[in-house]
């Protein structure tokens, strides 16, 4: 590892120091690798669920980000290349009261939060290309992919992955990519502090959320 990238790294207890009272964000792990993080989030609210019956909402607004996936996945089957240490990849675990046919909302709440975000930070001009995608200059900065599971005695778990080109350069990503892919820093010239940038976008996601998704005498 260089010594830019060892000083670059998501520190969870500084993230999580953001969100005492959020809903999102109240509980955060970093980890060093892992296949994808949606698998990975979801394997701890099954082993919660393990313990509590029925099902605990304390783990909700859970946020678990990996410097690296080895599997990640985007729609479709298809694979998110994850370069370690250059962009965002995180899953959210949600218990949003709505019905599993309603999913495709949080995907659009998602994509708006992290459009917004990368508009207001940065002065860039973000689109959005349905169903889950935002674009720079019409190539691939970010996608979110949303994996809802039936609960029978609570609200349906539903668990929102994001993924997020921060640092890349061309040479990061594969071949087949380059000319359809591009990063926050290839957009802007410059590198981006990916612990503020997350802090900003997880607080636009947690005000969004509870505006959306929570009731009013939350």
């Amino acid at each position: 590892m260089s010594q830019a990238e060892s000083v670059d790294r998501l520190i969870a207890g500084e993230l999580q120091a953001h969100f005492a009272c959020a809903t999102i964000g109240r509980q955060i792990i970093v980890l060093e690798q892992t296949a994808s993080t949606n698998d990975a989030i979801l394997q701890l609210a099954h082993q919660g669920a393990a313990v509590s019956s029925p099902p605990s909402l304390a783990n909700e607004g859970l946020v678990l980000f990996a410097e690296h996936q080895t599997a990640g996945r985007g729609q479709r089957g298809n694979r998110w290349e994850s370069a370690a240490g250059k962009g965002l990849w995180f899953s959210i675990l949600l218990r949003p009261k709505i019905s599993i046919s309603d999913s495709a909302r949080l995907t659009t709440w998602a994509i708006e939060a992290i459009a917004d975000v990368i508009r207001t930070e940065f002065s860039l001009k973000p689109a959005i290309k349905l169903p889950n995608d935002v674009q720079i200059h019409e190539r691939k900065v970010a996608g979110v992919l949303v994996e809802m599971r039936a609960q029978q005695t609570a609200p349906h778990l539903a668990i929102v992955g994001i993924g997020i080109n921060v640092n890349h350069s061309v040479e990061d990503f594969p071949p087949e990519l380059q000319n359809r892919a591009i990063s926050l820093a290839l957009a802007l010239h410059r590198t981006v502090d990916r612990q503020n940038f997350a802090v900003t976008l997880l607080q636009n996601l947690n005000r969004t959320y509870r505006a959306r998704f929570v009731s009013a005498d939350f």
